[in-house]
């Protein structure tokens, strides 16, 4: 099955005044690689996140992104800079000394100044808070995947089309490398003519000889057989439920090797220009893989 590798899901869960918000994003990449980007207090979840989302996917880069606000009781508390505190009084009290002054100091003073009183947030059950991160990720992630196989589905249309139309001129050059002898043969007889002005006898036995030389020399039999072979190949990872990327990665490597070969054996100008453009498609193919699961 043909998946591609970029996508976008978000994703919004809420449950006992808890509310999580995912947001994944996807891009080409080799290997599966997963960033994160979780509030400080539950950066001990990240390895459940990355093993999660492990679940899903292959490959890919992989941008991760949680909100969360936790209302529930005992998650939000505040915490109190004592030393602060006290060294900010000790500096008015001498303030007021220095100045003469008969005013109390009040907790207002304080709080104007800010910084002593900082809320803290506690975890009160981090596998409880696990369970509403979890059904987040879980939904963005079905969607995410649904997209990366709506974007696969038109990169399959694509490739279906490049297999046909490569196939069809696999069977072309195989028919018309049938019929090399004769050509090779006619080949022989005018350079022959043309090097002795017609002044030596031509023996057709001999002429028929070496075209039958030159015609082995440049049979792609064996080539043939294994590009008709990769293209199965190719079309049964296609329809696979495995992740394909990797793996038609290394079989249009194969391909190109097959067709750079049949490129050097074969010494006529029109199968040579059809193994060009074959190239070219294998080489369209070979960008298209690189989006691919």
């Amino acid at each position: 099955m043909i998946k591609s590798m970029t996508a976008f899901a978000r994703a919004e869960k809420s449950e006992n005044q808890m509310s999580v918000q995912v947001e994944i994003r996807s891009f080409n990449s080799k290997y599966l690689d997963i960033v994160t980007r979780i509030p400080q207090i539950y950066m001990s979840l990240e390895e459940r996140v990355k093993s999660l989302i492990a679940t899903h996917l292959t490959r890919g880069r992989v941008e991760v992104r949680i909100s969360i606000k936790n209302e529930t009781e005992g998650a939000v508390a505040f915490e109190l800079d004592v030393t602060k505190a006290k060294a900010y009084y000790d500096i008015l009290t001498q303030l007021k000394t220095e100045l003469n002054l008969s005013s109390e100091i009040a907790i207002e003073q304080f709080l104007g100044a800010g910084g002593f009183v900082q809320p803290a947030e506690v975890i009160s059950d981090l596998d409880k808070d696990w369970h509403v991160i979890q059904a987040s990720i879980n939904v963005a992630m079905v969607d995410l995947v649904a997209m990366r196989k709506k974007e696969g589905d038109f990169i399959s249309d694509d490739m279906k089309k490049r297999l046909d139309h490569i196939e069809n001129s696999v069977a072309t050059i195989e028919k018309d490398a049938n019929n090399l002898v004769p050509i090779y043969q006619e080949r022989l007889k005018e350079r022959i003519t043309s090097l002795t002005r017609g002044l030596v006898e031509i023996d057709p036995a001999r002429i028929a000889q070496e075209a039958a030389f030159l015609a082995d020399r440049s049979d792609i039999t064996e080539e043939i057989t294994r590009a008709q072979s990769h293209l199965a190949q190719f079309r049964t990872i296609m329809q696979s439920d495995e992740p394909a990327g990797r793996k038609l990665n290394f079989l249009l490597q194969e391909f190109n090797r097959e067709f750079n070969t049949m490129s050097a054996k074969v010494g006529n100008a029109a199968l040579s220009h059809i193994i060009v453009n074959v190239k070219a498609e294998i080489e369209k193919l070979r960008e298209q893989v690189q989006n691919v699961e």
